[in-house]
């Protein structure tokens, strides 16, 4: 398995620091990170997504959640690409085959999850992860980044939001795309994927000591840009 990406230029930067971005699902990592890496002109990573082109590959091979090994063997078979775009957004491909839009529904998430908890599988993805941070100048987003896979980075956020504004984003997006859900349902998710991920025995969701809690429970999309950005320039001596 391999991944591909291209270093965005730093002209305004003597170092390429690593910028790392966790919290629960819906929080809004995904969003920040992409408008952060575009300001600062670097790599932005969607850790997530590569869980998804897993769990994608997974359901095409009718391959449950039970089974690690055959997990870890399914994501040692295939090659996720991450190729970004112009705005820092990510086209997800698996052997060649754009799945970005596939990836993005309610059932590729929940088995995204499911098939995180386990350790070879994370092991796995870490590795690959780290290679591509390797060079610094990358804004990578997801659940353990800042505690395992970037635990040096000279900038960590812990990005918050209550339960029913993360559902309500979540539905909002769905909605978007043309899938129908309750909110009542995606709420119930988001809290059981919460405490999956804060329970897991392997890499589970937690503050690093050094990171900087940002609530944008009340804040706008490019409000917490801005201050996720301020911070990059304090912490990493911009």
């Amino acid at each position: 398995m391999g991944t591909a990406r291209e270093i965005g230029s730093c002209p305004h930067f003597t170092r390429r620091p690593q910028i790392a971005i966790d919290g629960p699902v819906a929080a809004g990592k995904s969003t920040i990170a992409r408008l952060v890496a575009a300001h600062l002109g670097f790599t932005y990573i969607d850790s997530g997504a590569m869980y998804r082109a897993l769990a994608w590959a997974a359901a095409q091979r009718g391959l449950g959640t039970a089974d690690a090994e055959r997990a870890v063997a399914l994501l040692n078979d295939i090659e996720i690409r991450l190729v970004p775009q112009d705005g820092g957004i990510n086209r997800v491909f698996v052997d060649g085959v754009d799945i970005t839009d596939q990836i993005r529904t309610p059932e590729i998430g929940q088995l995204a999850s499911e098939l995180s908890k386990y350790h070879a599988v994370r092991e796995r993805m870490v590795a690959l992860q780290q290679e591509m941070a390797r060079d610094g100048g990358v804004v990578m987003e997801g659940r353990d980044i800042q505690t395992v896979v970037m635990p040096d980075a000279e900038v960590k956020i812990f990005l918050l939001a209550t339960p029913e504004e993360r559902a309500e984003r979540r539905c909002k997006e769905l909605h978007e795309r043309g899938i129908e859900v309750s909110y009542d349902a995606v709420l119930a998710e988001l809290r059981e994927r919460d405490h999956r991920d804060s329970t897991r025995a392997h890499s589970p969701l937690k503050a690093a000591p050094d990171a900087v809690h940002l609530d944008s429970t009340s804040l706008t999309i490019e409000q917490v840009a801005e201050r996720v950005i301020s911070i990059v320039r304090e912490r990493a001596n911009l």
